[in-house]
């Protein structure tokens, strides 16, 4: 697990990990997501675009011409069947004379309708859990599972955006890069959320959504997803419990989420604003607009922009993150198909790729856009039941949330 130490001004110690998207035209983009107070479901858009967003269309593959490709694109390498429209390929890679182990699953959704692309967390409806991949896989029984983001290794709370079912989990640390994941394709772009809550005396902005604290003069709002209380308050704040789109207390001290409801906790001068009021709508406006999108996952950073080598680490506060490791990563064709890798790293029988060679791998595979996931002890796949490739620890550590295939009916 790759581990960011950010300051005061940062998050709290942090082990990371997230996927990030590559969007080939995007222009300056704004969304405005209700979320009801229950669930953080998007149940209705208001905002208007003010640009270009474009969802890509799986091409429609037959399974010969897929077959054609992959034995052209993976010649003579060992390359297995896992469904339909899905390869698993094994491949030893030298850098310097010194091999690396890297393990790659292909899926080309247009080949089969049946599949389906998700992240699923460790425990449903709570955030801060970590579990091995094999038990998410089997609970979610998926047919391929690779780790997820960064998360909070003391809690399991992803850092970073997640979106899954179009359920709103968390938001965006550093508008690092994420991938959308869309019924008829994928899209990736770095991810901003500007949020606040409305009342009928006017609004709060809302900093982050079920994220550890940056700033103490920062404003977060908690939902039940969080856990089932809402953390201590910073030096001179309080705290907002708002039930059924109503103020029914107001603490210093950690307060009970409900369940139809969210709590505010933030600076007391901040709060204070809006205390008085009546009625209280949490509203979250997304950048880029990805309508219809189903789920996000984020990561960082780029690995591949628009058919180039991109690694934008410092942009995304991503510089702990360098060096030789184990990684993970995600990306797409243009032909929308989903490439998954992971190389294993810190042993002579396979020393790890920087985050430069793994970009160029991407590319060379034919990536147009590609991120970085977390690496390091996260780094695992999971085949056909199995975990595949081969982490420090026999099996994988307990993860946060992964990324899953499925095949549904």
């Amino acid at each position: 697990m790759d581990t960011i130490l950010p300051h005061r001004s940062h998050y709290e110690k942090a082990a990371t990990s997230a996927a990030g998207i590559g969007i080939a035209i995007c222009l300056i983009l704004s969304q405005n997501l209700i979320i009801s107070a229950k669930d953080m479901r998007i149940s209705s858009i208001t905002g208007i675009s003010q640009g270009l967003s474009y969802t890509r269309e799986f091409p429609q593959y037959n399974e010969q011409l897929f077959e054609q490709e992959i034995l052209e694109k993976y010649k003579n390498l060992e390359v297995a069947d896992v469904e339909k429209g899905v390869k698993y390929v094994r491949m030893i890679k030298y850098y310097n004379q010194r091999p690396v182990r890297i393990n790659i699953v292909e899926v080309a959704p247009g080949v089969n309708e049946n599949l389906t692309v998700e992240p699923a967390v460790a425990t449903e409806g709570r955030l801060a859990s970590r579990t091995k991949i094999s038990d998410i896989a089997k609970r979610e029984q998926a047919i391929v599972a690779i780790n997820g983001g960064y998360f909070k290794p003391q809690t399991g709370v992803p850092l970073g955006t997640l979106m899954i079912d179009k359920k709103v989990y968390t938001g965006p640390i550093y508008d690092r890069v994420a991938m959308g994941i869309f019924d008829k394709g994928f899209e990736m772009a770095r991810v901003q959320m500007n949020a606040s809550v409305e009342t009928n005396i006017g609004g709060l902005k809302i900093d982050n959504v079920n994220q550890p604290r940056m700033l103490s003069v920062h404003t977060i709002v908690y939902t039940q997803d969080w856990g089932e209380y809402s953390p201590p308050s910073p030096r001179y704040g309080k705290q907002l419990v708002i039930e059924d789109g109503r103020l029914v207390r107001v603490s210093r001290e950690r307060c009970k989420i409900p369940e139809n409801g969210f709590v505010i906790v933030g600076a007391e001068k901040n709060l204070d604003t809006i205390i008085k009021a009546k009625r209280f709508k949490l509203k979250i406006r997304m950048n880029p607009e990805w309508k219809e999108v189903n789920h996000i996952i984020s990561g960082g950073p780029y690995l591949v922009k628009d058919g180039e080598v991109f690694v934008d680490m410092t942009a995304q506060k991503l510089a702990s993150v360098g060096g030789r490791n184990p990684r993970t990563a995600i990306g797409y064709t243009k032909d929308n198909n989903l490439i998954m890798l992971t190389a294993d790293g810190r042993e002579g029988a396979s020393i790890g790729l920087t985050l430069t060679e793994l970009a160029n791998l991407m590319k060379e595979l034919g990536c147009i856009n590609a991120m970085n996931l977390d690496g390091g002890g996260s780094t695992v796949m999971y085949v056909n039941g199995q975990v595949v490739n081969k982490p420090a620890v026999w099996g994988g550590i307990p993860l946060s949330h992964t990324l899953v295939i499925k095949k549904v009916s």
